[in-house]
């Protein structure tokens, strides 16, 4: 692609953050981000970076309504030799034409996608935070922009990618609890679990909602069929511990086919852990808690990583897994970030560097 850069003058730059361990999650945003637009005659054309600004739609425009917007999450990280990178990034790309693929939108080739991102990147190289565990968050997205009501694809539709300074998404002081609901669902089959669509999250908030005012972190979702077997946490997949033995669910089109959550099963398995991909009751969970045969359990995701689960809520009892986070999860945390940042080698070819 050529893709036109139009520079914002030094007076007009922002701030950069001074606090780097006050960034917090997704609150802060660089100055520039990246725009293409698509229409059926011409394909995707007119590919700019800019300066990041509010954007302006018609009140008809069809993502308002129909909820026809995708999106996708990946990291940019300040490595240990003073390069900047990604991490498995590839699977971003083709995770995202999936998702376009299932919402009727049209795909993106991942080389325009990664030729994109990386100029951004490369421009806005001096947002990229250096404290512990900082990253550069990055949002791809696209949604449909035809102006016209009616339930139907877009014909027109724009795709942009910004960029956010951040800290963890969940504190590293504690573990999370989980609520587990069984009068709602999530996804199921035939659905659109496995797509990151927009609506898939908005349906989630009112129990979301409900969670924290049990006093839990996140939703721990079942399936729709039975309420019976995990799916995932709202923000992760999640992975349970019975001894050198790790069990998650299996991939089935109702859950978030994850970046992270197949690199820690291909880091376990390497480090001789067993990884069992099936499904997992709730009834199960609970024996494991009572029995003391499940040692750990924890979430996994682009954004909060590796998140030690220390409790869940189901039917109204609490269920106290660990009261501090386990060995196999800090382990895991410990080599895949060590990966990320370049701080070990990587010998998966997980990495790439940008500049």
């Amino acid at each position: 692609m050529d893709i036109e850069i139009k520079r914002i003058p030094d007076e007009q730059l922002k701030q950069k953050p001074r606090d780097e361990s006050a960034l917090g999650f997704g609150r802060i945003f660089t100055d520039y981000m990246f725009e293409m637009k698509y229409d059926k005659d011409r394909g995707w054309h007119d590919p700019v970076i800019r300066k990041y600004s509010p954007l302006s739609f018609d009140p008809s425009t069809i993502v308002f309504h129909y909820a026809q917007t995708i999106f996708e999450g990946l990291k940019g990280y300040y490595r240990a030799d003073g390069k900047t990178g990604l991490f498995r990034a590839d699977k971003n790309f083709k995770r995202f034409n999936r998702s376009a693929t299932r919402m009727c939108m049209p795909n993106i080739p991942e080389v325009d996608q990664k030729q994109a991102l990386f100029e951004l990147l490369k421009l806005e190289k001096d947002w990229f935070p250096k404290a512990e565990n900082t990253t550069i968050y990055i949002r791809p997205l696209m949604i449909g922009t035809a102006p016209r009501l009616g339930v139907h694809s877009s014909d027109t539709f724009s795709y942009f990618i910004i960029l956010s300074p951040s800290g963890d998404y969940f504190s590293r002081d504690k573990q999370v609890s989980v609520y587990v609901p069984d009068d709602y669902i999530r996804a199921a089959a035939g659905g659109t679990g496995a797509a990151k669509t927009g609506g898939n999250y908005a349906a989630t908030l009112v129990v979301d909602k409900k969670a924290k005012e049990k006093g839990c972190d996140q939703v721990l979702w079942l399936d729709a069929l039975e309420r019976k077997y995990i799916e995932e946490v709202g923000a992760m997949n999640i992975l349970f511990v019975f001894g050198k033995t790790l069990v998650t669910s299996e991939l089935s089109g109702t859950i978030l086919e994850g970046v992270t959550r197949d690199s820690v099963i291909e880091l376990a398995r390497d480090l001789g852990y067993t990884v069992e991909e099936r499904k997992i009751s709730i009834d199960e969970v609970i024996e494991g808690v009572k029995t003391g045969s499940l040692t750990e359990c924890f979430g996994t995701g682009t954004a909060a990583v590796i998140s030690p689960v220390g409790s869940f809520l189901y039917k109204d009892t609490m269920y106290d897994i660990t009261t501090e986070p386990g060995p196999i999860s800090q382990m895991l945390f410990k080599e895949l970030t060590d990966i990320q940042w370049g701080r070990k080698e990587d010998k998966f070819g997980w990495t790439m560097v940008v500049e």
